[in-house]
């Protein structure tokens, strides 16, 4: 984890209410957002984009964070969100953001580091594990009684799935499409400032800081690719 400084002023704003009618209301949501701006203000930064999560307690994807981590990644800019301790008991949220690479502050607790984070996600995992202990141990139980477990076609259909490296390409195939999908919107925006020749779209990726899927930089070859791909 890497403090925000003027070398680096681009944030990203991931936001989170627990309830469709918190969302609907924009309840918790204004304090949020106030947070992050005054923080933005503060360290003369600008705000790339929000993404709000609206969920219920008991969901684990977290779809607006995943394009949120993605945009950051893409530019370079830190994730930024209002309250740490919002969060903090949150194992789907650190174990994703432990994992990102991406910089990371809270406004409420800017001082937090990898250590923070790495402990909360520590405490988070343990318990997944103890809850992994405790379904396996529950099996173990069922199984000594006698009731049958698991799908007996299970191996026939991953030796099917298999063959010949289809589902080798199909994942690499999966990738690629959720990258392309991922700077839809980014494309957009640089099209609609008038920069619509391959070669004029590369440069406008360049000068953003957004790398290509290899990390590499852009040219008129992948961005036809890119575009190939979205269209398809």
């Amino acid at each position: 984890m890497v403090r925000e400084t003027v070398q680096n002023p681009k944030l990203v704003a991931y936001e989170r209410v627990s309830t469709a009618r918190q969302g609907r209301s924009g309840l918790g949501l204004e304090a949020q957002r106030k947070a992050i701006d005054a923080f933005a203000v503060e360290r003369a930064a600008k705000v790339l984009a929000r993404f709000t999560e609206v969920e219920s307690g008991g969901r684990n994807d977290r779809p607006e964070l995943k394009q949120a981590l993605d945009l950051a990644r893409l530019t370079g800019a830190t994730l930024v969100i209002a309250k740490l301790d919002r969060l903090s008991r949150n194992a789907a949220f650190l174990l994703t953001l432990q994992g990102s690479g991406v910089r990371f502050l809270a406004c409420d607790m800017p001082e937090a580091n990898d250590l923070t984070v790495g402990i909360m996600a520590l405490v988070a995992q343990q318990e997944r594990e103890a809850i992994s202990r405790r379904t396996k141990e529950a099996l173990a139980a069922a199984k000594a009684r006698g009731v049958k477990l698991g799908n007996p076609n299970g191996a026939a259909a991953l030796r099917r799935a298999g063959e010949g490296g289809v589902a080798l390409r199909q994942a690499v195939a999966s990738n690629a499409d959720a990258f392309a999908q991922t700077l839809a919107p980014v494309l957009g925006s640089i099209r609609a400032e008038g920069h619509t020749s391959l070669r004029a779209m590369a440069e406008e990726l360049n000068v953003r800081d957004i790398r290509t899927r290899r990390n590499g930089r852009w040219h008129v070859s992948n961005v036809r690719n890119l575009l190939a791909r979205l269209a398809s």
